[in-house]
């Protein structure tokens, strides 16, 4: 199963941008050995449509295309579920993966979020709470919690959040 980082936006050079590229490639080394051989990353630009609608549908129809198709879709949305702790994201990318799932795509909406043609379409929608974010910050979370949810599976002590 591949694990694909789609997002609308690319970082520029800084510390969101090592942090990211830091946990992306954890997450590709360890997942490996877990049956994840790639971690690979979609960037694309943002859209310069007038209406905040018009950009979140445009970006979904570049983003849509580029996903393998069949695979899991884990999107991040301001409207997403809060509440789905470390361990049972870790358990629910083990499903996908033993379901045979070909790829675990994760989803990164731009400034406008994400359209519904996107929503509609995803297994499971996360939200890092009420707090907007800064897009770059959000990356950062989404890759730390794959690579978290990876060490888990592999009962590496670097998880060591919840009980039991």
């Amino acid at each position: 199963m591949r694990l694909v980082i789609a997002t609308v936006g690319r970082l520029k050079a800084g510390p969101e941008r090592e942090l990211a590229s830091r946990y992306r490639e954890r997450a590709a080394q360890l997942g490996r050995t877990l049956g994840f051989p790639a971690c690979d990353l979609i960037e694309i630009p943002e859209s310069r449509a007038r209406r905040g609608a018009d950009r979140a549908a445009e970006e979904a129809a570049a983003l849509l295309p580029l996903l393998p198709p069949g695979s899991a879709l884990l999107t991040y949305d301001e409207r997403g579920r809060a509440d789905v702790s470390s361990k049972a994201l870790a358990g629910r990318v083990a499903a996908w993966r033993d379901a045979a799932k070909p790829a675990l795509a994760m989803v990164i909406g731009g400034p406008d979020g994400l359209d519904a043609s996107i929503r509609t379409r995803a297994d499971l929608i996360l939200s890092f709470g009420a707090a907007t974010l800064p897009h770059g910050l959000v990356r950062v979370l989404a890759l730390e919690q794959i690579y978290r949810s990876l060490t888990i599976l592999a009962g590496h002590p670097y998880h060591r959040g919840e009980p039991g």
